[in-house]
């Protein structure tokens, strides 16, 4: 059976591909201007797989198959501590709130990911106040008759409340902590797809990485699932070389997302009044954010290769 779309991910389509447009209106009209803008087009029309698997977001596509998992979804993160049949209560959730998703990364970050689209960001249209929010912003580095080097960020946030018929909102959270790494390794068309847990973000963390090459150019992945208590962060970056340009290095894609997901960690924490925890700044807390726990050691489930990967639809 192929693993469903997440909500986050349908969104993320329609993020990403209007990311690209507003990349290519920047662009000039004739000579190397005229021809990123068709690549971009191009780029613009990669099939859904690179966007589902690559381009993680909020929820809320609209679209009708969605429906019935986002409500299970927005029912999990908006309900309210309750008691139990025996009248025990069940264990409140530690954070009751989510930062501004567009302020959880510093200028400083967001010049290392997205050097030309630090001020790009855009918020999810489904955003709900406390319970879910994201951002994604886009880049496009013009650097001549060598090409352009594109970047396309998202940060998601799904916050989750003890619910007595379901159990408290750090098993909430765990749980889809792992339908979305497996959901990240689960991608139609990914080659070379790897995972590997990531230290000192959050409670759980693992980084997906995936190359998938198209006629546009040669696109790189990397997202990093995070838990931190009773919320859930996701960060998906992707970079392409266009126009003949060489194909970001996976490594650099990956110590930039790294560094991204800690700053989130600590902004969730900071949003919290729980400085102690994880920092007290979005600048300052990604280095000293507690070490994962025992279920960070290794990821929820083994890598997808190329092959099964093909077989799945995300």
């Amino acid at each position: 059976m192929g693993v469903p779309p997440t909500p986050f991910r349908q969104r993320g389509r329609e993020q990403h591909d209007e990311g690209v447009q507003r990349v290519q209106n920047v662009q000039g009209g004739s000579g190397t201007g005229a021809r990123l803008r068709r690549l971009l087009v191009c780029a613009a029309a990669v099939p859904a797989v690179l966007v589902a698997a690559g381009c993680s977001s909020d929820s809320g596509s609209g679209s009708g198959g969605d429906a019935k998992p986002q409500a299970q979804e927005q029912h999990t993160a908006d309900a309210k501590p309750s008691q139990s049949a025996s009248g025990n209560a069940v264990q409140p959730a530690a954070y009751t709130t989510l930062p501004k998703p567009c302020a959880v990364l510093s200028d400083k970050t967001l010049g290392d990911l997205v050097p030309k689209g630090v001020k790009s960001g855009k918020q999810g249209t489904s955003d709900a106040a406390g319970t879910r929010s994201s951002c994604s912003w886009s880049s496009l580095q013009n650097n001549g008759v060598k090409g352009s080097q594109f970047r396309w960020l998202n940060v998601s946030l799904l916050r989750f409340a003890s619910d007595a018929a379901r159990g408290t909102g750090n098993k909430l959270a765990e749980e889809y902590y792992g339908r979305q790494v497996q959901d990240a390794q689960s991608v139609d068309g990914a080659k070379n797809t790897k995972s590997a847990p990531v230290a000192g973000a959050g409670d759980q963390a693992t980084a997906v990485r995936y190359d998938l090459t198209k006629k546009e150019g040669a696109f790189r992945q990397e997202t990093i699932v995070a838990r931190v208590e009773n919320v859930v962060i996701t960060v998906d970056y992707n970079g392409a070389g266009l126009a003949g340009d060489k194909t970001p290095d996976a490594d650099d894609l990956a110590k930039a997302a790294e560094k991204a997901v800690k700053e989130a960690v600590s902004s969730v924490a900071a949003a919290n009044h729980d400085g102690a925890r994880s920092g007290s700044s979005p600048a300052q807390g990604a280095s000293k954010s507690p070490s994962p726990s025992k279920s960070a050691s290794a990821s929820p489930s083994k890598s997808a290769s190329p092959s099964a990967s093909a077989s799945k639809k995300s």
